[in-house]
């Protein structure tokens, strides 16, 4: 395995006081620490399963922008497990620029959602949407979670350790 130079460890956001602050400051620093552990891997490897389960860097990424239009734009996802796997003819590039997309379209929808307890708005979606509480917190869990398991990949596949 190759080694990389260890990533600058950056602490948890030392956001306002206010409670949708709160949860979009962790938000925000969960989304940019998986996008920074997927920016610069390299192929194949990026793609490449470091479990049995058949988890990758890339598509991890790719899981989560789906986890954000649905959560956030409503958007109706018919198989959860193809999302784990980014196309073959996607690259890095590629997938953190739909990622990205993913969360400034969300961001947009969170910016004109002043009440927490009030439902999503969601145009065409069959489904009654969660609370803006419930999609943060859900988003943080979620985010996280994909976080680790990103950590771990990463630092198989070149050495690379950090936030």
């Amino acid at each position: 395995m190759p080694t990389a130079a260890r990533r600058k460890d950056t602490p948890p956001p030392r956001t306002g006081g206010g409670e949708a602050e709160v949860l979009r400051g962790f938000l925000d620093y969960l989304r940019a620490s998986i996008a920074a552990k997927v920016d610069g891997a390299p192929e194949p490897q990026v793609r490449t399963a470091g479990v049995p389960s058949g988890t990758n860097l890339l598509g991890l990424l790719n899981h989560l922008a789906a986890v954000e239009r649905a959560t956030f734009l409503g958007e109706e996802v018919a198989d959860w497990q193809a999302t784990f796997h980014a196309a073959p003819a996607d690259g890095v590039a590629d997938v953190l620029a739909r990622y990205r997309a993913a969360v400034e379209r969300a961001n947009e929808v969170l910016d004109g959602c002043t009440d927490l307890g009030a439902p999503l708005p969601r145009p065409r979606s069959r489904r009654p949407a969660p609370s803006v509480r419930w999609a943060l917190v859900h988003l943080i869990e979620e985010t996280g979670r994909h976080a680790g398991h990103a950590d771990i990949l990463r630092e198989q596949i070149d050495g690379s350790t950090g936030r």
